[in-house]
């Protein structure tokens, strides 16, 4: 097999791939030149060479995490061991924004950090940015807990359960139409009517795309009793659509395209607040490789 001509034919390749193939005598991984999604590699106890897209895959078969595999990396290994042999370079590595909060599970270690020390980090941000009076906060389940909680660690408020997640609904900003996104929504989400009624609520979210979960949530809330609801989001808007892995709406769908911040509040007649994306790259290493 020749490094040569292998590395020249992915480098003809536009997009985002992590590549695991084998030959007779050979496992090869490529990963592709803006290492757009997270590759790793780890050992299991028997010697074994590992590879998964996220580091809780290791978890589960009980092998060590070693490395991250760089964008653009070739690995070969065979019974000789292991070779890094060529990397085809790219001036403008993008890692994906997502991989820090919303992708991965908490457990997974992104940049060489846990995700789990992102999202309580960003949930810190959002406590000291806009600090708003509430009588509790709740969280979307599961994406939003993490940073819920370091929320109200920081704000000193409680932190209560009222809404409650089925298990059975996939993600909802990912349908492919709208009315199938609303109703995806009232079958996920089931409001505490006991933590809610007369209460001014704090909503922490990893992240909005469409707004279709935030808007009905909204209307979930205020139907059960709430009071005031005031939404939090553990991450910088998306402002444009992602072509290189995630599913994400048109540019026009996205909440942030089709209104300004000024025009979000009035439409859900609630404060939302986002986190800057100043304060999201500064949290990130490599932040200036961020999409």
């Amino acid at each position: 097999m020749s490094c040569i001509k292998l590395v020249d034919a992915y480098e003809k390749i536009q997009g985002a791939y992590s590549i695991v193939f084998l030959t007779e005598d050979k496992l090869v991984v490529v990963h592709d030149p803006f290492g757009f999604r997270p590759l790793v590699m780890g050992h299991c106890s028997n010697g074994a060479v590992v590879f998964a897209s996220e580091t809780c895959a290791l978890d589960l078969i009980k092998a060590t995490y070693e490395s991250e595999v760089f964008p653009g990396e070739v690995i070969v290994v065979d019974k000789n061991g292991l070779q890094s042999l060529c990397f085809m370079t790219h001036p403008n590595p993008s890692n994906a924004s997502s991989n820090t909060s919303t992708s991965p599970l908490t457990n997974s270690v992104v940049f060489g950090r846990f995700v789990y020390d992102f999202c309580r980090q960003f949930g810190e941000i959002l406590a000291t940015e806009r600090l708003v009076d509430c009588d509790v906060v709740i969280t979307v389940p599961d994406s939003g807990v993490i940073a819920a909680l370091s929320y109200v660690a920081k704000a000193g408020v409680p932190f209560q359960q009222g809404l409650i997640r089925s298990h059975y609904v996939g993600r909802t900003f990912i349908e492919p139409s709208q009315k199938i996104c609303d109703f995806g929504v009232k079958l996920k989400l089931s409001p505490v009517c006991a933590v809610l009624e007369g209460k001014r609520v704090v909503v922490v979210n990893d992240s909005i795309v469409r707004g279709t979960t935030s808007s009905k949530i909204i209307r979930l809330l205020k139907e059960a009793g709430a009071k005031k609801v005031h939404i939090r989001i553990a991450s910088p808007f998306i402002i444009g659509s992602c072509y290189y892995g995630i599913d994400t709406p048109s540019f026009e769908e996205l909440i942030s395209n089709r209104m300004s911040a000024s025009f979000t509040g009035t439409h859900y007649r609630n404060a939302i607040f986002k986190m800057k994306m100043e304060r999201h790259i500064i949290r990130v290493r490599h932040a200036r490789h961020l999409c």
